[in-house]
C-alpha cells in the first residue's frame, strides 16, 4: 500500500529501511533518496517506524536465550 504519494513510497519500501533506535521519518526519506513534501504521510510513516523498532527490539530480546 502506498504511504506516500508525493514520492511513491510504499509501505514496504518503508519497512525495509527502518532499522535502529535512532530512526526517524526523516532519515528513512533521505535513505530512498526522498524529501518530505505535504508531510500528510508523517504520522502513519512515524507509526510504520515504532512498531518496526519494537519488533526489532523483541526479536533481539528474544534471541539472548
Amino acid at each position: 500500500m502506498y504511504v506516500c504519494l508525493c514520492n511513491a513510497i510504499t509501505d514496504r519500501d518503508l519497512r525495509s529501511h527502518t532499522a535502529g533506535e535512532d530512526c526517524s521519518v526523516a532519515t528513512v526519506y533521505r535513505s530512498l533518496g526522498c524529501e518530505l513534501q505535504c508531510c500528510k504521510c508523517v504520522p502513519f510513516a512515524r507509526r510504520m517506524i515504532r512498531q518496526s523498532t519494537a519488533v526489532i527490539a523483541a526479536q533481539e530480546a528474544g534471541g539472548d536465550d
